[in-house]
């Protein structure tokens, strides 16, 4: 390459340019040396520290087996629900004679067994079927309650044509048509099938007890099959809630599963302690103070395996030895904010829009320091946000409901107050920690997408 100047003056900018840009390239060159020994270091000392942690967890697991304490462990015996568990056989007994049997029911709160103890019987059912006896019998098991299934009649239906053997297009065809695909494959071969649908309650609340009644008139559809339904809800009122003919038509009959005791939840506890963790790694009181804090929650055991578990995680972590009360408190306090931010995640749209329009509110009156929160303040603010996003408005008797339903949970508080002439009106003040508003929000507004 050639460079050619006019004069001195140039030749001299030229060779000081020159200069400048060997003296950046060598500082440069110098800084990239020292970023890259600097990043060999950093990478040294974390992956050091690193290996430590890895190390001690290798060395000091508490645990022996850490899945006998997950909520989808079915264990070889079921303690206190032995009556239960021989009613649902007696009830589904003539499925091993091809017989239909009528529709059953199990309810319960969460945590009381229910799935578990239907699970036990289905699996002592498969045990004792006979090859040769002319038909098959399929137990096919569906949790409404999953966000992938649980949205449409069309989702429900497409998941039990899959788990029968066959498939739909997940989108696309018309109801009807997978209703009738759905009919076909049922009625391939001579069989009995029986539907177990955990949170049954769930999917008719998102979409209708139209799908149930379609599932109880299914058998007049077909000729080589029968189907009879097991459903699990959480719900003692649910059926007084559907519709009449709904009712009717599926025949019923009913167990329920009463919540644990401080005692049974401290034996379930005792028994899956002694097989999940190593010898002498649960300190003294743990068991029975996990007992009585899942007895306040409505005897839930699923609730109280889960916090024995975090607290032997918590344990872990800390390089403990020992499962002490400290890890329980902790282990405590995670799982109340990890319940409800589970709750609001879980709730349909509509239920979603009642939150965030009190969850606003509450800010927005504290803020500015007005008086309490009342229903019609919720109704208000919510029916202007429906009608941005054009979302159909409830009635505000079903928003009141709601607002209920939330008092139950535990999200919001609702009191109600004289006002004399004025009549009665419903305070509202929401309930959940400052730490996890914000949290809740961005959950709503990212399910929502329009918020």
């Amino acid at each position: 390459m050639y460079f050619f100047f006019s004069s001195h003056n140039h030749l001299y900018n030229f060779q000081v340019f020159s200069l400048e840009l060997v003296k950046s390239d060598k500082i440069s060159i110098r800084n990239q040396a020292v970023s890259f020994s600097n990043k060999k270091i950093w990478g040294y000392m974390i992956n050091s520290e690193i290996n430590q942690i890895f190390d001690l967890f290798d060395k000091n697991s508490i645990f022996k087996d850490k899945n006998l304490l997950q909520a989808d462990y079915q264990p070889e015996e079921i303690p206190h629900r032995k009556e239960q568990i021989k009613q649902i056989a007696s009830v589904l007994a003539p499925v091993l004679r091809g017989e239909k049997t009528s529709n059953l029911f199990l309810y319960g709160k969460t945590g009381t067994g229910k799935t578990l103890s239907v699970q036990y019987v289905k699996k002592q059912l498969l045990k004792r079927e006979k090859k040769e006896s002319g038909f098959k019998l399929k137990i096919e098991y569906l949790n409404c309650k999953l966000k992938k299934v649980s949205d449409t009649e069309y989702r429900i239906l497409a998941e039990l044509i899959k788990k029968m053997g066959d498939r739909v297009p997940e989108t696309g065809l018309p109801t009807q048509a997978v209703y009738s695909k759905f009919i076909e494959v049922l009625d391939s071969e001579k069989q009995l099938i029986v539907l177990i649908l955990d949170e049954i309650d769930q999917a008719v609340k998102k979409i209708s007890d139209d799908f149930l009644y379609n599932l109880t008139r299914i058998n007049s559809e077909l000729s080589n099959s029968q189907v009879c339904i097991v459903g699990i809800s959480n719900d003692l009122t649910f059926l007084d809630q559907i519709d009449p003919r709904v009712k009717s038509s599926l025949s019923e009959e009913e167990i329920v599963f009463s919540p644990y005791n401080a005692l049974q939840l401290k034996d379930i506890l005792k028994g899956r302690a002694e097989l999940a963790f190593k010898k002498n790694v649960v300190e003294e009181g743990v068991i029975e103070k996990c007992a009585a804090l899942a007895a306040r929650e409505h005897g839930d055991a699923r609730r109280a395996l889960d916090l024995l578990r975090i607290a032997g995680e918590l344990a872990e972590r800390d390089n403990s030895k020992k499962i002490k009360l400290k890890y329980l408190d902790e282990a405590n306090n995670k799982m109340e904010r990890d319940k409800i931010l589970d709750i609001i995640s879980s709730e349909p749209r509509q239920f979603q829009l009642v939150l965030y329009s009190i969850i606003n509110l509450f800010e927005q009156f504290n803020k500015e320091k007005k008086g309490p929160l009342f229903t019609g303040d919720v109704y208000n603010f919510y029916q202007e946000l429906c009608l941005k996003n054009k979302i159909e408005i409830l009635t505000q008797r079903r928003v009141s409901d709601i607002i209920q339903e939330f008092d139950m949970l535990g999200i919001i508080n609702v009191r109600v107050v004289s006002k004399g002439r004025g009549g009665r009106m419903r305070e509202i003040k929401l309930a959940i920690p400052k730490s996890i508003v914000e949290k809740a929000k961005e959950i709503i507004q990212g399910v929502l997408n329009y918020v």
